[in-house]
C-alpha cells in the first residue's frame, strides 16, 4: 500500500511525540514492505532531506505561526497526496483531521485514517477560536475519516462518550533495543549517573514543568541533606511558548541543581534517559506519553500525575501524584528517593511490561491490517456496483 502520512512536523524526529510516532510508525511499515510518503515542513525537516530510513519525505509549504502552521501545511500536504494517488491518507493529531473532509469529497477512493493523539482543546497554551477549531477536529476526526485509531482507553472512551464513535484503540509504541550505558553526553551538564532526575517534554504550560520545579524547590527545603546530591534535568523548550520558558528559567534562578537541557535527540537524549534516577512526568493532559514509555523500556521507574492517561501505564500509587498538587509531587519525590528498592523494582517491572504490550513491530502490523481492512471495504463495494 501507498501511505501518506500528515499531521507531523517532519521525519526524522528532532522534537515532539507525534513526530516520535510517526517516525517510527513508518519506519516498521516500510520494513512490513509498504511505501510511506511523510510529510514535512521545511523548519523542522531540512528539504536536502528526501528520504530517511526508507521513507519518502515530501516537504510543503506552509505558514509558520503558533496558529496557521499546522492547518497550513495540512492544506498542502493533502492536495500533494492526492495527486500521488495514495491507497491511504492517515492524519495524525484532531488539527490536521479537521481537513480530512478534502480528500472525502474530491478523492473518496483514498481511505481515511486518523489518529486521536490527545484531547489537544484542553491544552492551556490555545486561545478560545483555537479551541473552537480542535474542538470541531475532534468531531471530524470521528466523522470523516473511515477508521478512527485511539492511543489511549481515555481517548477511546472519549470518543464514544462525545461522538458514539467505536474508535480503534492501538496505542503508542517503542522499539525494543540495548541501550548505551555511557555517560559522556550528560557531563556537559555537570550531570551524574543515577543522582539525577529527569523530565523529557514539551516545554508548554500543559505539561506540568512550573509545578515540577516549585516542588523540587520545597522537596530540596524539606530534606536538603537527602536532596543534597541530586539535580533535576528538564529536557525540552519551546514550542511557540517562549513566555512560559522564560518565566520557567526565573523560577529556576540561582538553583545550580536544576539544568535546562533545551532539544535533545539521538544519543545525548538517550544518555540523559539511561543515566536518570528516575523520570517525573507531571503532565496535565495526556494522550499517551511516548516519553514515558520510552524510561520505561529502558528499565526506568516513572513517577507521574495520577491523570487517567497517566494510569494506564502506572498502576503502583507509590508513583502517581495528585495532578497540579506540589506538595503532593515533592512528597513523592522524597518518599521515592529514601526508597531505591522501590525504584529498582518499578524499573524492572516497567522494563517487562512496556517491552511486553508496546511493540512498534506489533504495533504497526495492527496498523497495517486496519489500512488494508478499509482499502478492501472500498474495494469490494467498488466490484459490487
Amino acid at each position: 500500500m501507498r501511505i501518506a502520512m500528515i499531521g507531523q512536523k517532519g521525519v526524522p524526529t528532532l522534537y515532539g511525540g507525534i513526530e516520535r510516532h510517526v517516525e517510527d510508525l513508518s519506519r516498521e511499515l516500510v520494513k512490513q514492505g509498504h511505501e510511506v510518503l511523510a510529510y514535512a515542513r521545511s523548519w523542522y525537516t531540512p528539504e536536502t532531506i528526501k528520504e530517511f530510513a526508507g521513507i519518502k519525505i515530501i516537504h510543503t509549504r506552509g505558514i509558520r505561526s503558533k496558529h496557521l502552521d499546522a492547518i497550513s501545511h495540512t492544506i498542502t500536504a493533502t492536495v500533494h497526496a492526492i495527486k500521488q494517488k495514495v491507497d491511504v491518507i492517515h492524519y495524525h493529531g484532531v488539527g490536521p483531521a479537521l481537513l480530512s473532509w478534502i480528500p472525502r469529497v474530491f478523492a473518496p477512493e483514498i481511505k481515511i485514517i486518523t489518529t486521536f493523539h490527545c484531547i489537544d482543546r484542553y491544552h492551556q497554551k490555545w486561545g478560545t477560536l483555537a479551541k473552537l477549531a480542535l474542538s470541531a477536529g475532534e468531531w471530524a476526526a470521528c466523522n470523516f475519516a473511515d477508521e478512527t485509531i485511539a492511543v489511549s482507553r481515555t481517548i477511546q472512551n472519549y470518543c464514544f462518550n462525545e461522538f458514539q464513535k467505536t474508535t480503534t484503540y492501538i496505542p503508542n509504541g517503542v522499539t525494543s533495543a540495548e541501550y548505551p550505558t555511557g555517560a559522556d553526553s550528560i557531563r556537559y551538564w555537570k550531570l551524574e549517573p543515577n543522582k539525577y532526575l529527569v523530565m523529557v517534554a514539551r516545554l508548554v504550560k500543559h505539561k506540568g514543568a512550573h509545578y515540577l520545579v516549585d516542588a523540587w524547590k520545597l522537596a530540596k527545603k524539606q530534606n536538603p541533606d537527602l536532596m543534597k546530591d541530586y539535580k533535576l534535568a528538564i529536557v525540552g523548550d519551546s514550542v511557540f511558548t517562549d513566555d512560559y520558558v522564560t518565566g520557567l528559567k526565573k523560577m529556576a534562578e540561582n538553583d545550580d541543581s536544576i539544568v535546562f537541557t533545551g532539544w535533545k535527540h539521538n544519543q545525548a537524549l538517550t544518555e540523559l534517559f539511561a543515566n536518570a534516577k528516575m523520570m517525573v512526568h507531571p503532565s496535565e493532559n495526556e494522550g499517551m506519553s511516548l516519553s514515558v514509555l520510552r524510561a520505561m523500556s529502558m528499565g526506568k521507574p516513572v513517577l507521574a500525575s495520577d491523570i487517567p492517561e497517566q494510569q494506564e501505564l502506572i498502576n503502583d500509587k507509590k508513583f502517581l501524584f495528585a495532578n497540579a498538587n506540589i506538595h503532593s509531587l515533592a512528597n513523592k519525590i522524597l518518599e521515592l528517593l529514601e526508597k531505591p528498592e522501590w525504584l529498582e523494582e518499578a524499573g524492572k517491572k516497567n522494563k517487562v511490561m512496556v517491552r511486553g504490550k508496546y511493540e512498534w513491530k506489533n504495533i504497526a502490523a495492527e496498523t497495517a491490517i486496519l489500512y488494508g481492512c478499509a482499502v478492501q471495504k472500498v474495494e469490494l463495494e467498488t466490484s459490487k456496483a
